[in-house]
């Protein structure tokens, strides 16, 4: 289903974030560089919009919106597979080719996982290497740290110092 695509930016502790929407499904929400102007937004895209501040506020754990995301069949697999880790927690990429049903897929989850086109949302900063160690994040791996440490409950005024900087250009 072709609608309107509705295209918003906002700033939030990590950085800015483009959140796509058509119709009433989420299509992309991406860390972008800098802030840009966006078209009009719609009540869904509003509401998206204080669904994520209220994560980064602490406040909300769970996402109510739909989101429906372009890939192939086998991405879209790893993306399902992806929202079922829950918040505060963590998985190996081992244990997500298990969970997909074969130890072998572990590179192929990994590159869907790295090509997830709704970040946070569809929670791939949740999926770390086999020894616990952080791995690839297209945001970036202090973005990667500070998300898993916000859902621990953990605040870390360096990491965050760190994050300043890198907003900053520092």
């Amino acid at each position: 289903m072709n609608g309107e695509k509705n295209i918003a930016c906002i700033s939030t502790a990590v950085g800015w974030l483009k959140i796509t929407t058509e119709n009433t499904s989420v299509k992309e929400i991406l860390f972008i560089d800098k802030e840009f102007v966006a078209n009009d937004s719609t009540l869904f895209l509003v509401s998206v919009i204080n669904e994520l501040q209220e994560y980064f506020a602490g406040i909300r754990k769970e996402f109510t919106f739909h989101c429906d995301p372009d890939g192939t069949d086998f991405q879209k697999k790893v993306w399902n597979e992806l929202v079922n880790i829950p918040y505060g927690k963590t998985v190996s990429y081992l244990e997500m080719a298990r969970k997909l049903g074969d130890e072998k897929v572990i590179r192929a989850a990994a590159s869907a996982n790295g090509k997830n086109p709704i970040a946070i949302v569809i929670p791939c900063h949740r999926v770390i290497g086999t020894d616990g160690s952080l791995t690839g994040y297209a945001g970036g791996l202090p973005i990667k740290e500070w998300l898993l440490s916000h859902e621990k409950g953990v605040y870390s005024p360096t990491l965050f110092d760190e994050l300043l900087n890198i907003k900053n250009g520092a």
